[in-house]
């Protein structure tokens, strides 16, 4: 039985050029494809890139004291996130503070300016009829009438002309996909109803909304308000609205200026369809006819009901009655057009480009949060300051380094070679795999990103000296060099696997339950930790029983680190006594 045993020790001792080889083909494989994409560096968080940093207070609606709660808030960080993060921006962070605050860091790069925008835009989205449009300051203007025609698809499709809202949200055509819904608006609801202070539904009415001649107070305090509006002023435009119900009628400006420099402005009818009835929506480029990148939506069922009521009713309408406005935080960013009763889905269309198509098509799938908020703060975080933190982080973590390997020079002597090669293999991949995860799933390098790994420093080192440390134990038992490490290995597997697990288990914990920069920490020390199982097992392993075969370390040099004087080993070793007993001349 003992030379089974004995062989299988030697086989496994032969070999340890295998597992070195490995890593070396999966360092330079992780090398190779780091270049080849490109991204020979991690991506940086805001506060070593520089971003903006906006504080957003919670407020109660009207009729809704009691809106600001838990699960209202969380809902919202929820949304934002995704906003942002369907915008591309990476790093995003979003997080509560106290009970109505959330805190938006958005890092300087690509689209930071759209994501701002969008994060600060946070009322609830809605779909308004457009009872009276005009320019700003000008007369009341239609546009043409759409004419309908049917597709060869049998889909019916509405081609209008563009009206005279916003150039970056044109007025559209709508076209149906799924059943045609008949059931009737609520009462009050219709543009043409007598409680809506809509204009004269009829061609020859004046397009002033004053043009009636007896109305109610509230009809006559909305058409002061429409008279009075001067969406020009960019504090008006955020105001418009402000306080009302999504019952109420309303006054509205346009987002964007039209082409001829314009703003728009509308009454709008009460709210027909919340954000919350829309299922999805997505930009598309439409290559099947010239009118470019379009916006698709699908709702839900009850919002699909929704729809098809409103639009039906807008579509018996002249312009600019046959209209509906997506008002998102009080502003209209779009008002396309309908010629008939649309259902399940629908497109807008005209004239978009990408960028406009792609953020209306965001605002529709991500507006619909649980509470309006307004900007308490907005600061921009340069990149100056993390880089001094980051340059003063770096210095504090080259002491320590210089610190650990000068303990493994004065201690180990000739086996701080092995720890700090380890070290040097631990540090590339850990270098390597952060620039990888960069563009594959998000993470950004932080300031605690980066303290996570100055205290993987520690934990490495710790692996490779339960190693030593067991070695030098197996020698003062009077074992030689060879078989020292091969005895060595189970028992300091066994510890460096339960200490990795529980630094892991804590990463793991601190990741799930935390949140922001806390979790960059969490995730590079977790990180590093499964990296120093890799790096002990096909590295430090391998490499020590390559040098227990010279003969410098197996014979106990005074500067190896494994003299048995030194060490204080027990004479006779036990190679003396086996030498000196009466053994087998063959088995000798």
């Amino acid at each position: 039985m003992a030379a089974p045993k004995k062989g299988r020790s030697a086989s496994a001792q032969s070999r340890p050029g295998r597992s070195l080889a490995l890593i070396l083909i999966a360092i330079a494989a992780l090398t190779g494809g780091m270049f080849a994409s490109g991204h020979t560096t991690p991506r940086l968080g805001i506060d070593l890139a520089g971003g903006t940093s906006i504080t957003l207070t919670a407020k109660n609606e009207p009729g809704q004291p009691n809106a600001i709660n838990k699960t209202n808030m969380d809902t919202a960080v929820d949304i934002m996130n995704r906003r942002v993060n369907g915008l591309g921006v990476s790093e995003a962070e979003v997080q509560t503070q106290g009970s109505d605050n959330i805190i938006v860091n958005i890092p300087k790069g690509t689209n930071s300016e759209e994501a701002r925008a969008q994060v600060g835009t946070t009322a609830k989205l809605y779909f308004r009829p457009v009872l009276t449009t005009d320019v700003s300051g000008a007369a009341a203007s239609s546009s043409p009438s759409p004419s309908a025609s049917s597709s060869p698809s049998g889909k019916a499709e509405d081609k209008a002309t563009p009206s005279s809202s916003s150039s970056a949200t044109p007025s559209a055509s709508a076209t149906t996909q799924g059943r045609v819904v008949t059931d009737a608006l609520k009462a009050g609801s219709s543009p043409s109803a007598s409680s809506t202070p809509s204009a004269s539904a009829s061609a020859s009415a004046s397009s002033s909304p004053s043009a009636s001649a007896s109305v109610d107070p509230a009809t006559a305090k909305l058409q002061a308000e429409y008279a009075a509006i001067d969406c020009t002023d960019k504090s008006v435009r955020a105001k418009a609205g402000a306080g009302t119900k999504p019952t109420d009628p309303i006054v509205a400006c346009g987002q964007d200026k039209n082409s001829a420099g314009e703003w728009q402005k509308y009454i709008l009818g009460p709210a027909e369809v919340a954000g919350t009835d829309i299922k999805k929506a997505g930009a598309v480029f439409d290559t099947q006819s010239a009118a470019g990148w379009k916006v698709t939506m699908d709702f839900t069922s009850g919002g699909s009901k929704k729809f098809a009521a409103i639009t039906g009713k807008l579509a018996q309408n002249q312009p600019p009655q046959n209209q509906f406005a997506i008002v998102l935080d009080g502003q209209v960013v779009s008002d396309p057009s309908v010629a008939q009763s649309l259902s399940g889905s629908a497109e807008i269309s005209g004239s978009f480009t990408q960028t406009e198509a792609e953020s209306l098509a965001n605002m529709l799938k991500y507006g619909a949060l649980p509470l309006s908020f307004k900007e308490s703060s907005v600061t921009t975080v340069t990149a100056a300051l993390g880089g001094e933190q980051l340059h003063a982080g770096l210095i504090a973590g080259a002491i320590g380094l210089a610190l650990v390997v000068l303990y493994l020079v004065i201690y180990y002597r000739g086996l701080s070679v092995i720890a700090i090669a380890s070290l040097g293999v631990s540090a590339i991949l850990t270098y390597v795999l952060m620039a990888l995860l960069g563009p594959a799933i998000g993470f950004a390098l932080n300031l605690p990103a980066v303290c996570g790994a100055i205290v993987a420093i520690g934990i490495t080192a710790d692996s490779f000296i339960v190693f030593f440390e067991r070695i030098r134990d197996e020698i003062r038992e009077g074992r030689t060099l060879r078989p020292a490490v091969e005895r060595a290995w189970p028992r300091a597997r066994r510890t460096i696997l339960v200490s990795d697990f529980v630094s892991f288990l804590a990463a793991a914990v601190l990741f799930i339950v935390t949140v922001g920069k806390v979790q960059g920490f969490a995730f590079t020390l977790g990180l590093t930790t499964v990296l120093d199982v890799v790096v002990v097992f096909f590295f430090t392993k391998p490499l020590m029983t390559i040098l227990a075969r010279r003969k410098f370390f197996a014979e106990g040099h005074s500067w190896s680190g494994l003299d048995p004087k030194r060490l204080g080993a027990k004479p006779p070793l036990r190679r003396t006594r086996r030498a000196s007993a009466p053994v087998d001349t063959k088995e000798a």
